[in-house]
């Protein structure tokens, strides 16, 4: 069952407390606005990786942000490195996205599509990506893809 709901009430210094029905409406209101813009990070996110994007993602991660792909953990700074490089794929495509926020974490789940350049081979990955609201702005502070030749 969920919080009972509470009068609004005066508190010293002629403060008011909220209802839980308006925080209810609050928490729902902010957690569109985050759901609208973890989407947009994600697709930011996907775009910086197909096309060597590294300012944005220099934009997106945390400074102690941490990818993980099999084999292989890198800082943001080994990260940002990697990325420079040319990608070794194309025509990635992200599907089957689902954003969970969990208070001031957020974890986005995903699976891509791809075509790896060298022998035009067509590769599935998962990825989940971890995102953490610091002063007001969501950064990315850590990736995990289960994707062969990564």
């Amino acid at each position: 069952m969920g919080q009972p709901r509470l009068p609004a009430r005066q508190l010293a210094g002629g403060e008011r407390r909220t209802t839980a029905k308006e925080h209810e409406i609050n928490h729902n209101m902010q957690s569109t606005d985050d759901l609208a813009i973890l989407e947009q990070l994600n697709n930011d996110y996907v775009r910086s990786d197909q096309f060597n994007d590294v300012q944005r993602f220099s934009e997106l991660l945390a400074e102690d942000f941490v990818v993980q792909t099999p084999g292989v953990t890198r800082n943001r700074a080994e990260f940002l490195e990697y990325i420079a490089k040319p990608r070794p794929f194309k025509d990635l495509a992200v599907h089957d996205v689902k954003i969970r926020i969990l208070s001031d974490v957020a974890l986005i789940h995903g699976r891509s599509n791809y075509t790896m350049i060298a022998d035009g081979a067509e590769q599935e990955a998962l990825y989940t990506d971890a995102y953490q609201k610091r002063e007001g702005t969501w950064v990315c502070v850590s990736a995990c893809a289960i994707a062969p030749g990564t």
